[in-house]
């Protein structure tokens, strides 16, 4: 094993000078921390309506964000990535409660697409009516930026409801608009949240917006601005309000002084491996003795493990359970294909593995660590689950953490970076505040892509949409200077002409309806005005390996499938009638929404041991498609794996659907290295009749949103006699 170890100093946050008049702070707290007042403050000031929070994580952001519905009357929507971040948020809310005894008790309901489904199906309601009801009953309305992005688009709405039906009483009944975990996003869901921050701003009157973040988005804050928003950035350590102090009377003192330790001392060594598939869970199992020792010699101890990988996980959670369950320790499963009640169980693990839904701010109490990361963001995060928390309570007793340890399992060039060459930044066996090192990471790691030409080139798609239903009969004159003013400032923060893209929507509806024969529909407007994209490839799977049956019925894409999973088709007839079954058995609503577009439907059997290859093949030609250097909609797409029995049966339908997308006439690889694609960036290899047998596709394909975002990099690769440069 390597010896590139170093010590991470603790960290302590700054406390407010002064607690505000109308907090009566909880038996045993002396302050609030200065980015927690600095929040209220911020929130309260008429001339502020964009509040930037970037303090660390496990420095209370929620709090800084909730404080003001437990002082007065003040209604918010907290707007959360994942599901389980606002079930966590949920449990935390009432926590605030319980500790702060505000005279009035704010209501706090959740809501998500499945939440939405069932509780409209109980009711006998439709979607919209359920929405008005909940979001009517609660002062605090935890949900997903995907409902609020398509409530503000009318999706919810039937073909006679005015534009403005819900969310004219939304945004007025909510003063507060919270985005969390924001540095998740890439920049279609950027632009889609600046469309409805525009919007809101021009239709209502006061509202106030906050972001929280450890990663500042620059790219949000700039164009924030540019449409007249008023911002303010609330930044800890720009502004000193962190120490890191190198002694335990340093600690001492400033506990003394009022800083609240908000991160421990972390012993982290950095695990050099070589840039292959299977690596990390490789070294894993050779070094499964080093997890088991750690228990050993630290009872009590709570581990995770993060990996990229959701099929490694599953794999390497067979291997840990076997391996741990003689000593009594209990190994836990987090992924997006884990089951509600698998993510709940995993919660109280001794060791949990999982993948990003671990990272994005779900908070694990845990002292030991294991991780890879893709980039410097994923690298700074996974970190930051460690060191939160002194310990935890089991059957009532307090069990303290001794030592924190983390393994970073990167590839060799980050630890050549970092401890090797003339000047490295680091040295091995040093110590380093946290700060200087996350610095040190940013500047070192593989820079990803931010598609910076993404919003003006398909931003102001959904401003066109937006601004048209501005001007619908039922609410045009009330509405008339709101249009106006909302044109004016998409077209300054998009630096476009929202003719020129109405002009560019038209085109593509045409080619649609040339394409299809049918008089309707515009594929990619509709990609281009969508929250996450739409999702072609997305197969329905029955679950056999999960033991929760309820839980059985998931989604999952189809190149995942034909990589990772061994699988047998099924019809869509077959999968319903199994779901509405299991829901009846066992009493418990299962979504169907979920299912409705899906591809195909399949059993899930087993998770392979080794990553099958596959590739897209099209019928005709692809070099004049390659050519046109845009994105298209393409029917005729297949897919060519040998030795599979069950792909005809998906080509049957493969080979129909019309998918948008962009294809360059290069290899996955080469594209993905040179345009500095995200690590799960969809981007898959072609091959058309003429390149069928090349040993590697020469043709390389996005579909959906990352067709959109490709195009927006596409412009850097041109040709200049044989030879492909990006300039």
């Amino acid at each position: 094993m390597s010896d590139y170890q170093i010590t991470l100093k603790p960290v302590y946050s700054c406390p407010a000078s002064e607690t505000p008049k109308d907090v009566k702070l909880p038996d045993g707290w002396a302050s609030l921390s200065w980015h927690q007042v600095a929040t209220l403050e911020a929130i309260r000031d008429p001339d502020i309506d964009v509040i930037f929070n970037t303090a660390m994580t496990g420095d209370g952001k929620s709090l800084a964000a909730y404080l003001v519905t437990l002082l007065t009357y003040f209604c918010a929507i907290g707007l959360y990535p994942t599901n389980e971040l606002a079930r966590d948020q949920e449990t935390q809310n009432q926590d605030y409660s319980e500790q702060f005894k505000p005279d009035i008790k704010p209501r706090v309901v959740r809501l998500s697409g499945q939440e939405l489904e069932i509780y409209a199906e109980n009711e006998g309601l439709k979607k919209a009516a359920a929405i008005e009801s909940r979001s009517g009953n609660s002062e605090i309305l935890l949900s997903n930026p995907d409902i609020f992005h398509y409530l503000h688009q009318g999706a919810y709405l039937t073909r006679d409801d005015s534009p403005d039906k819900l969310w004219n009483r939304i945004d007025k009944d909510f003063d507060l608009f919270i985005f969390d975990e924001f540095h998740v996003f890439q920049a279609p869901q950027i632009a889609s949240v600046i469309n409805t921050m525009l919007l809101i701003k021009n239709t209502n009157r006061y509202k106030k917006f906050l972001f929280l973040s450890a990663t500042p988005n620059k790219q949000l804050i700039e164009r924030l601005k540019l449409a007249g928003f008023r911002c303010k950035e609330i930044n800890p350590i720009e502004e000193n309000k962190y120490q890191f102090p190198d002694t335990e009377a340093q600690c001492h003192q400033l506990q003394e002084e009022g800083w609240r330790q908000v991160s421990r001392e972390i012993s982290l060594q950095f695990i050099s491996l070589e840039s292959s598939n299977k690596a990390s869970e490789t070294w894993l199992k050779d070094n499964s003795n080093l997890i088991l020792t750690h228990f050993q010699q630290h009872p009590g101890s709570k581990g995770a493990i993060i990996l990229n990988s959701i099929a490694a996980v599953k794999r390497l959670t067979s291997f840990f359970r076997e391996l741990l369950q003689p000593y009594g320790l209990v190994v836990g499963e987090n992924t997006g294909l884990s089951g509600k009640q698998e993510k709940e169980r995993s919660l109280q693990a001794d060791l949990v593995l999982g993948t990003s839904t671990i990272d994005v701010g779900v908070d694990f109490k845990i002292n030991f660590l294991i991780f890879e990361s893709a980039d410097a963001g994923s690298f700074i995060q996974r970190l930051g689950r460690l060191g939160r928390h002194d310990g935890y309570k089991r059957n009532g007793q307090k069990i303290t953490f001794e030592t924190f340890t983390a393994y970073a399992l990167v590839p060799n060039f980050i630890v050549e970076k970092l401890f090797l060459g003339d000047s490295p930044p680091l040295e091995a066996t040093s110590i380093y505040d946290r700060s200087f090192f996350h610095n040190q990471i940013r500047e070192n790691y593989r820079r990803i892509n931010d598609f910076e030409g993404y919003y003006s080139r398909w931003g102001a798609v959904q401003s066109v949409m937006l601004c048209r239903k501005l001007g619908h009969k039922t609410i045009v004159q009330q509405y008339k200077d709101s249009q106006k003013a909302f044109k004016t400032a998409c077209e300054q923060v998009f630096k476009t002409s929202l003719g020129r893209v109405a002009g560019n929507m038209k085109q593509w509806a045409t080619e649609w309806q040339e394409l299809s024969g049918k008089d309707k529909g515009n594929p990619i407007a509709e990609d281009a005005s969508s929250f996450r994209g739409s999702s072609p490839l997305q197969c329905g799977i029955y679950d056999l390996t999960e033991p929760n049956e309820v839980d059985r019925f998931k989604t999952y894409d189809l190149p995942g499938i034909l990589s990772n999973l061994e699988i047998e088709v099924m019809t869509e007839a077959e999968f319903m009638r199994s779901l509405l079954q299991t829901a009846e058995r066992l009493g418990e609503p299962i979504p169907k929404g979920p299912f409705a577009h899906c591809l195909a439907f399949m059993k899930l059997k087993a998770y392979r041991e080794e990553r099958l290859n596959w590739r897209f093949t099209y019928s005709g030609k692809l070099d004049a498609i390659a050519d046109a250097w845009k994105v298209q909609v393409l029917i005729g797409i297949e897919v060519w794996q040998p030795d599979n029995y069950w792909i005809s049966e998906i080509n049957k339908r493969l080979r129909k659907q019309a998918l948008v997308s962009y294809v360059l006439r290069r290899p996955v690889a080469e594209v993905r290295s040179r345009l500095r694609l995200p690590m799960h960036f969809a981007i898959y290899p072609i091959s058309d009749q003429y390149s069928f047998h090349d040993a590697t596709a020469p043709y390389s394909i996005a579909f959906s949103q990352s067709a959109l975002l490709l195009d927006t990099l596409a412009y850097s690769f041109k040709s200049k006699g044989d030879e492909i440069w990006i300039a």
